[in-house]
């Protein structure tokens, strides 16, 4: 997870898409140059209920946009495949 945040502040594509399972990866990327990353926070991690191949990471991120702070409310669902952790999707909270 935080790998990926990292990816979004460098607006680092194929690093994304490589760690984005194949049946929900978009084609390509764009990012918002206006927006600024700021901070990350982990509230969460759960393992799946069956297995070590799902898990879930909630986590609360920060970013401005014209100096308007902002903040992504996120639970992430990843599953692990041969080449490691592909985020899948997730339930977006976006606030202000």
């Amino acid at each position: 997870m935080r790998s990926r945040y990292t990816a979004f502040v460098l607006a680092n594509s194929d690093y994304l898409l490589a760690t984005w399972h194949p049946s929900t990866r978009p084609p390509d990327l764009t990012f918002d140059l206006d927006q600024h990353w700021i901070g990350l926070k982990i509230i969460a991690c759960r393992e799946g209920q069956t297995d070590d191949t799902q898990g879930q990471v909630e986590f609360l991120a920060r970013y401005k946009i014209h100096g308007r702070a902002y903040r992504l409310h996120e639970t992430s669902r990843f599953l692990r495949l041969a080449e490691g952790w592909l985020y899948l999707d997730g339930d977006v909270r976006n606030e202000r």
